[in-house]
């Protein structure tokens, strides 16, 4: 007769199984609070996939705010292999924020238009950790802490985010640093205010890439434009699923919708960059 496994004989090379409490996968990932996060407030089944896919980007959102906070501090410290490694990371995951408009990117108006109304005044401009993510671009902007008035932590944390040097004016103190001819006015310049080109800061950029490929300050530059292009890229998306799915109409929130992310798309994230280009 084949032997029958009691009730409790684990399998062969079976995992641990046996907790006393919640598993320790549980305890670190916390899944069990992120799977119960989702409250649809319509019938339709593609509001989940909205909602889940908005939710999984505002956590791309708080990685992506780590590692450039980390590369800013490392820059800060002249530690530039930290800074570098913390820049590549994020465009791995720049590329996986990216990839979460697969899901939307499809939406036709009648589908869009299905679970619309419950998003009422919500809209992704009022997302705090992406205004972090503006922040360390260097697109500062007092009046986008407004809609967090509310609620104090996140307002403490926007407007700590506002008053701190950008990644790009900590790359520019770097620089600066190192021997390049970063101006004063930019690099003692009010860190609250959006930054503005500047043609001696071109001239720098110019000056690097007129070198060899593999000095330090030119590695710095190709990770930065790595990353400003897959921020281009991202917005770009973003503008191409609103216009699929609603056209030209206003956006929710009171936005301006398609007028609103056209004029973000044109806008060149750390921009002496890229205009340097034409004069190497």
């Amino acid at each position: 007769m084949s032997h029958q496994p009691a009730p409790h004989e684990a399998e062969p090379d079976t995992p641990n199984l046996d907790f006393q409490g919640t598993t320790p996968y549980e305890d670190y990932v916390q899944a069990s609070v992120l799977t119960h996060l989702q409250h649809p407030l319509s019938d339709d089944p593609g509001e989940m996939v909205f909602l889940v896919t908005t939710q999984v980007m505002e956590l791309w959102f708080t990685v992506i705010v780590h590692e450039w906070q980390t590369a800013a501090q490392a820059l800060r410290e002249d530690d530039l292999p930290t800074a570098l490694a913390a820049l590549k990371r994020s465009t791995y995951e720049l590329e996986s924020l990216n990839a979460s408009w697969k899901p939307l990117a499809h939406l036709t108006p009648g589908q869009f238009n299905s679970y619309r109304s419950a998003l009422g005044e919500g809209s992704g401009f009022q997302s705090a950790m992406y205004r972090r993510m503006e922040f360390l671009l260097g697109e500062k902007s007092a009046s986008m802490l407004v809609p967090h008035r509310g609620a104090p932590r996140v307002h403490g944390e926007l407007e700590k985010a506002l008053t701190e040097p950008s990644l790009y004016d900590e790359v520019l103190g770097y620089l600066a640093r190192q021997g390049y001819a970063v101006p004063e006015s930019v690099l003692d310049r009010d860190p609250t205010r959006r930054y503005e080109p500047d043609a001696a800061v071109e001239r720098v950029w110019q000056e690097i890439y007129s070198g060899p490929d593999d000095t330090a300050p030119a590695r710095l530059g190709e990770a930065l434009t790595e990353v400003a292009e897959l921020v281009w890229r991202w917005r770009n998306d973003h503008l191409v699923a609103t216009r699929r799915a609603m056209g030209a109409k206003a956006g929710t929130g009171g936005s301006a919708g398609v007028a609103w992310l056209e004029k973000r798309a044109t806008k060149n994230v750390f921009p002496e960059l890229w205009t340097a280009r034409s004069h190497v």
